[in-house]
């Protein structure tokens, strides 16, 4: 099952962060509409995969969420719309949802779900669960959320213009294409971490 549960350290034991990524989605705009119908069947984190550069980017972002959740200091209404702003080096929430978060023309998709017990849900639903209900609705290819398979599809240019990367000339003379996607993780993650500061 392509639907991965990760461990986060120094996050609550009863916080599970569940993480999918699928190729080529045919029913975007459906999965879009239910995010603006506040559909509570599709509390997800939808990322468009192609603004991702590697598992650490997306990972980071779903730590800070997460801890903001656990701390009372989500910006958003919940843990997954937060994971999606975070992504973003800036503080206009709008923005963050329009360039990392699903949109009707997305082909690629990171799909996250955080689950923890809540007073209407003491049970949160087990990573089956939430796998047969992404194999139901995702029209798409599940691929394991790998380095390389977010690497396949990543749109350099977005990444570089989101994140103020272009005429970075020494990021651009490395020749070595694995030293440049690092390089470029680094300046991402650190322009992560700045926001808000």
């Amino acid at each position: 099952m392509p639907l991965e549960t990760v461990v986060l350290e120094h996050l609550p034991a009863s916080h599970a962060v569940h993480l999918a990524l699928f190729r080529h989605v045919k029913n975007a705009a459906f999965l879009h509409q239910q995010l603006l119908h506040r559909n509570a069947d599709f509390e997800y984190a939808f990322v468009d995969a192609s603004v991702l550069v590697s598992r650490r980017q997306l990972l980071s972002t779903v730590f800070k969420a997460v801890l903001a959740a656990v701390n009372g200091t989500l910006k958003t209404p919940n843990v997954h719309s937060e994971i999606v702003t975070s992504l973003s080096a800036s503080n206009n929430i709008a923005d963050a949802y329009r360039r990392f978060g699903i949109s009707p023309s997305t082909k690629d998709l990171a799909v996250v779900k955080v689950t923890f017990p809540t007073d209407s849900s003491p049970e949160p639903p087990s990573s089956d669960k939430i796998w047969q209900h992404l194999q139901t609705n995702v029209q798409g290819d599940a691929v394991d959320a790998t380095d390389d398979n977010i690497g396949a599809v990543t749109d350099v240019a977005k990444v570089r213009k989101y994140y103020k990367l272009n005429g970075l000339n020494w990021v651009e003379a490395i020749q070595d294409e694995k030293e440049r996607r690092t390089e470029m993780e680094m300046l991402i993650l650190g322009a992560m971490a700045l926001r808000g500061v």
